[in-house]
């Protein structure tokens, strides 16, 4: 066995929808690197990037790499002098294989076959290895037909909202950067926490991810900066309102329309004390087995992506009957 095949990323980008998104997944093949799209199986969220490896036989790379002179006695002869040229310099520089898509098409259904039971069986080697579950299917539906799996979702000393005692509490690992937690702020949020008040409790954790996460992790130490001054969360949703670039200059502007004091939470800024803070959050979201944003946890139980306040209310529901 050697390994021929390689995921090097695992990046989304907008579905056609604006709740779907896609997976497009860049991989090596002997020396030829190709992009795959393919479907995110939790819509609505942000991911985080990943470099999985798996080993396929050998055999798997001489159904996909297509000899060069096959290539080029199928191309149309209008094309054939721009062909030899780019490829020419393509393959000495780079060392890519060009081939064509309908022999990468025909080739990727057994690769498929093989790259997901490989997949799987390295996602179960992981989690065995680690201790770190993967996040399982916690949609409405499946809750009802079996007993949920919890996680231990700690809740630090994060800001909340709701009663110390109340029946239910939601941990969230989110993103200021990213646009579904946009979105279900801006559209659940506050439905949420009206319909359920005083019997949930909200609890706000950072994991910044988007663009590689720094603009996440500035915004994150600005919110706490904020809660110095006993804001947090009025400065939480103007973070997400959209109305100022989240920098530094927007920090400051946020602050002002709010009437807080903007040195002051510039110098918080500068001492970066709540850097560490954010860093925990993030290795907390981790070990959980946290991929992507917004990733809720009630009551332990995990709910992936900016779901209609339905989902949350199911569960919600289910935990308050318990």
């Amino acid at each position: 066995m050697i390994r021929i095949f390689t995921i090097l990323s695992v990046k989304s980008r907008q579905g056609n929808d604006e709740m779907s998104q896609e997976l497009v997944i860049t991989y090596r093949v002997g020396i030829g690197i190709f992009a795959y799209p393919g479907l995110d199986p939790h819509p609505g969220r942000c991911i985080l990037p990943i470099k999985p490896k798996c080993v396929l036989p050998k055999v798997i790379l001489e159904s996909i790499i297509v000899p060069k002179e096959r290539i080029m006695e199928e191309q149309p002869e209008s094309e054939n002098d721009h062909a030899q040229t780019s490829s020419t310099s393509s393959l000495s520089a780079e060392r890519y294989v060009r081939i064509k898509r309908s022999y990468l098409y025909t080739a990727l259904l057994p690769l498929t076959f093989v790259a997901g039971l490989a997949s799987g069986f390295l996602a179960w080697g992981r989690s065995a290895e680690y201790g770190v579950p993967p996040i399982p299917d916690t949609t409405p539906d499946v809750i009802g037909e079996r007993a949920p799996t919890r996680l231990e979702a700690g809740t630090d000393d994060d800001p909340a909202l709701g009663p110390d005692d109340a029946q239910v509490v939601i941990v969230e690992f989110s993103d200021f950067s990213c646009p579904f937690c946009q979105k279900f702020h801006q559209e659940t949020f506050a439905d949420l926490m009206d319909i359920y008040a005083g019997q949930v409790r909200f609890v706000d954790r950072d994991f910044p991810i988007v663009g590689g996460g720094q603009v996440g992790f500035q915004a994150a130490q600005a919110a706490n900066c904020a809660g110095e001054q006993g804001d947090y969360w009025t400065y939480h949703d103007a973070l997400f309102s959209g109305r100022y670039n989240l920098d530094r200059s927007g920090f400051g502007q946020y602050a002002s329309d709010l009437g807080l004091d903007t040195a002051e939470l510039e110098d918080c800024l500068d001492s970066k004390r709540y850097a560490e803070e954010v860093r925990g959050d993030f290795q907390d979201g981790v070990d959980l087995g946290v991929t992507g944003t917004p990733t809720f946890f009630i009551n332990g139980i995990p709910l992936v992506g900016a779901q209609p306040l339905s989902s949350f209310a199911q569960v919600i529901e289910s935990e308050l009957a318990r």
